[in-house]
């Protein structure tokens, strides 16, 4: 009897334990894996959940960090693979170890990354496959807010079943959200990346339009845009070898399709990714920048392991040329702290193209079954390969030498914790002074008729710049120099006719209202004394009625013309509140 008790519990604690080992196998296993169809993206507490019990498995490699608040209340998790167990990014600098910073869900009905990042991280542990000198860092789920507004909101993509919505609790679109930061969402992704201060920043994504054989597309840095000594690493290096391994891997990748014309036989362009842009503001920290972009049209399982490939490829290589990319940081960083020419817009060179090797489906029209009408449809049963005109060249439109320093009054607070937040050196005037600096002024600008991500964009910004100028600035004011890293992040931002300034985002809009004029009646008589003892004025006055015949005949336009060229007009009207210093500050 005893000996069956025995031989009974024997096969009972074995039965257990079987079970046990089958339970955490089966955990291991991700949403989207567990479903049947692989049409399933996981939801953001599956994805929590997920991650928690890595941390659990694997505690000396995995660390996960809540970072700040997002818009619907929830902290953005960030999860961080490191092989030595050393989760202090001071410590990992000091290392000499490299960051890859890896987001995902920026537009929740993209969410390709989120469960690829999920499966690659499990993998990476279970294999013992983790980077010797590459400190991972993955945004589980970044816009948690659209996230949790599940649906199917985005009608022309092929899976998943369900997914989140592309706008935040805000309903802003957070891959436009970089420069304004309108959201908790951004100013937590600001803390992310520089605390970590990555050298390699990887934006998950699927994209939309034309129909083409490729899973995967990819955006970079575009290399007009991109400082030269990464650019010429990116070009000649690391994209190619991506091109080449995706490849390998059975996801042939073609550069973002944005077509030329059409359809993508007319050619395709360069995507100009402005800093609103995750990667575009990856660029102004001198970080190298990828946006993964897999096809809409392609079923969910092909799209998630595609990207899953990619990123393995992309953390081989940051492996393999670890030393060297850290390299590249250091003297892109100290080349843009001396250098004093900053480009601030860019315009497509339709003269200078590449032949490129293109895999689509012949497009055509046909009547619309809705309207009669020419629809454009794309032949799957037509695939081809030929040469296309792959445009990605771009020149600059307008450029600007940077001052020794920008003078910032501390009224402009959001300006001032941005720049914080951004590692910014600053210093703080000690005592109200008036200084001799270069000032701005709005000469003329143009205004969306429309709000764009809560914004009405200023463009076409002409100035008008008055050098010498004596203004009033006051204890606690800050002082800007031009002799750092992140000089890109403070020139394309504070100058104004740059396309993703903050004047161009409406954060200097009160300076663009005036705030004095007068009564007709009564300064009329104040005019007509002003011109008898400023006879240069009455000359100024009588060329202008000469040179512009309808003034001749309005009394308030030549009333009007008087009170803006005497003293009595307002001297901060349209005067943009920035100070440019060409010495330093005693």
């Amino acid at each position: 009897m005893h000996r069956y008790i025995s031989a009974h519990l024997k096969k009972l604690f074995l039965f257990i334990i079987l079970t046990a080992v089958s339970i955490t196998a089966f955990a291991q296993l991700t949403p989207f894996e567990k479903s049947n169809d692989k049409n399933y993206t996981a939801t953001y507490a599956e994805v929590i959940a997920y991650y928690n019990a890595l941390a659990k498995q694997y505690p000396k490699q995995l660390y996960l960090i809540n970072y700040g608040t997002t818009d619907v209340g929830k902290p953005l998790t960030l999860v961080v693979l490191s092989k030595n167990g050393v989760f202090d990014p001071a410590v990992i600098k000091k290392q000499n170890k490299r960051v890859l910073l890896i987001n995902n869900g920026i537009h929740p009905g993209e969410p390709e990354g989120i469960d690829a990042s999920m499966m690659l991280t499990r993998d990476l542990l279970k294999n013992k496959k983790l980077p010797n000198d590459v400190v991972l860092c993955f945004i589980a789920l970044y816009n948690i807010d659209g996230s949790l507004n599940r649906g199917v909101s985005r009608i022309s993509q092929n899976g998943p079943r369900a997914y989140g919505f592309r706008g935040n609790y805000r309903n802003l679109d957070l891959n436009r959200d970089f420069i304004k930061a309108d959201s908790r969402n951004a100013l937590a992704f600001m803390q992310i990346f520089n605390t970590w201060q990555p050298e390699v920043l990887l934006d998950n994504h699927a994209s939309n339009g034309a129909d083409y054989q490729y899973v995967m597309t990819l955006i970079e840095t575009q290399k007009d845009k991109q400082n030269p000594i990464l650019a010429d690493y990116t070009s000649k290096t690391l994209s190619p070898e991506l091109y080449k391994r995706m490849a390998a891997g059975s996801y042939e990748m073609t550069p973002y399709v944005e077509s030329m014309k059409e359809t993508p036989d007319s050619g395709i362009v360069a995507f100009l990714e402005t800093p609103r842009f995750s990667t575009g503001y990856g660029a102004q920290h001198n970080v190298i920048s990828y946006m993964t972009e897999t096809h809409m049209l392609k079923p969910y399982d092909k799209k998630v392991y595609a990207t899953y490939t990619f990123m393995q490829s992309l953390i081989d290589i940051c492996q393999r040329d670890a030393k060297k990319i850290g390299e590249l940081k250091k003297q892109t960083d100290a080349a843009v702290a001396q250098q004093q020419s900053y480009a601030l817009n860019w315009a497509l060179d339709a003269d200078k193209f590449d032949m490129i090797t293109f895999k689509g489906f012949e497009a055509g029209h046909k009547p619309s079954d809705i309207s009669g009408l020419p629809r454009l449809y794309y032949d799957r049963s037509k695939p081809f390969s030929k040469q296309i005109k792959y445009y990605n060249t771009y020149k600059p439109t307008v450029t600007v030498q940077k001052p020794l320093v920008y003078v910032i009054p501390q009224a402009w607070g959001k300006i001032i914790e941005l720049f914080k937040l951004n590692k910014v050196t600053m210093q703080q005037l000690q005592h109200d002074t008036t200084l001799t600096v270069q000032t701005y002024y709005i000469a003329d600008y143009k205004t969306r008729p429309k709000p764009y991500e809560g914004h009405y964009l200023h463009y076409d910004v002409s100035l008008k710049t008055v050098d010498n100028n004596k203004v009033r600035f006051y204890k606690g004011d800050y002082l800007v120099y031009t002799d750092q890293p992140v000089n890109r992040y403070i020139v394309e931002t504070l100058e104004p006719q740059g396309v993703d300034s903050f004047f161009a985002w409406g954060f200097f809009d009160s300076m663009l209202g005036q705030k004095e004029h007068y009564s007709d009646y009564v300064f009329e008589d104040i005019a007509f004394e002003y011109l008898k003892t400023h006879p240069d004025m009455q000359r100024k006055l009588d060329s202008a009625k000469t040179a512009q015949p309808k003034m001749a005949e309005s009394a308030a336009a030549q009333l009007e013309f008087i009170y803006q060229n005497s003293p009595f007009f307002e001297q901060t009207f349209l005067r943009y509140p920035v100070g440019r210093l060409m010495q330093h500050v005693k």
